[in-house]
């Protein structure tokens, strides 16, 4: 077993122990209630957080946490194409598609126009606006190097879309009712508005199958909007210090894979006897990672990234929401 690997057991044990703490309160929960109002997949969520900003972690951890929210989720993410067919997009239409490209675009224009309005930064109110409008902390970092951005900006932006990106999760299987949204219509809109793919599987994964299958869809479209924000960025960004992003970074080998495995099981190549135990492995992993992605969150977060970046934030995405909403509205998806 190599170093690397012996660094990531801590920290991996703790997010079992975690992981195996929500399987049994969502078990609780349902013999005493009847059913579970939270489960165990943000009850993950919950209790790693409550660890980190409570009792503070260990830094023998942090390794295996970061291979958990990291690594984990990406492999979760792989597993979900398994189960999912490219029809569940295509049904709606090449509207969505066009869709999602122009709610991308007004996003980042919307939030950029905020960030200034709040007297940010002009490479801050970028950061923000791009990893609002694409996918959190992924975007930003890959849009900070195309515009040569300061550290501490980037660690502003980061620590506030970490936090959001957990209270997204939390909040918003409570939209359902309150827009009366369809389990397809709640997939397109979690799509639109969530920051990360792995959070889209947390948010849609309480509400129905359905949800799950078309939200991460149209997440991935969302995340492939990446590229071509970041080369029209690299054309205007200042040639001293600036850099150009590594494909890895436009495209992220999990969403290869996942686009792979879907392409794969829309041709019938996947053997239908593989089908439940990829669903069962991911969905494990899916609930492990977001174990690890509370235990790497620390609510405290919010106070130290500054108010006006907080209003920043909470505003771009309130936009965003709207935005979606609209679209949703617009196309008349069911």
């Amino acid at each position: 077993m190599n170093k690397t690997m012996t660094d990531a057991l801590p920290g991996l044990a703790l997010c079992c122990v975690v992981t195996a703490s929500a399987y049994a309160l969502e078990a609780v929960e349902s013999a005493v209630l009847g059913r579970a109002w939270l489960e165990s997949l943000v009850l993950a969520i919950l209790l790693g957080t409550a660890i980190r900003t409570l009792l503070g972690i260990e830094q023998r951890f942090e390794a295996g946490i970061q291979v958990g929210a990291k690594l984990l989720l990406e492999i979760a993410v792989v597993l979900l194409g398994a189960s999912v067919s490219a029809r569940s997009l295509l049904e709606n239409g090449i509207g969505l598609i066009g869709g999602i490209a122009a709610v991308v675009a007004i996003a980042i224009a919307l939030s950029f126009a905020i960030g200034r309005a709040f007297g940010l930064p002009r490479k801050m109110a970028i950061l923000i606006a791009c990893g609002n409008s694409i996918c959190g902390n992924s975007a930003i970092a890959a849009v900070a190097p195309v515009i040569d951005a300061d550290g501490k900006d980037v660690a502003a932006a980061i620590a506030f879309t970490a936090v959001l990106g957990v209270v997204v999760v939390l909040v918003l299987p409570s939209m359902v009712s309150l827009l009366s949204f369809s389990p397809v219509q709640f997939g397109v809109f979690a799509g639109l508005t969530v920051y990360a793919v792995p959070q889209v599987l947390a948010a849609t994964g309480s509400v129905a199958v359905s949800s799950v299958h078309v939200g991460t869809l149209v997440k991935l479209v969302r995340v492939l909007m990446l590229g071509p924000v970041v080369l029209t960025l690299s054309l205007f960004a200042p040639r001293e210090g600036a850099s150009r992003p590594a494909l890895s970074h436009l495209v992220p080998w999990f969403i290869a894979g996942f686009l792979l495995l879907l392409a794969l099981r829309s041709f019938g190549a996947i053997p239908a006897a593989a089908l439940a135990p990829a669903h069962a492995a991911a969905n494990f992993l899916t609930i492990m990672s977001m174990a690890a992605l509370g235990l790497g969150v620390d609510a405290r977060a919010v106070l130290r990234a500054g108010g006006r970046v907080a209003a920043v934030v909470v505003l771009s995405l309130l936009g965003l929401a709207a935005v979606s909403f609209a679209l949703i509205k617009l196309l008349g998806i069911a």
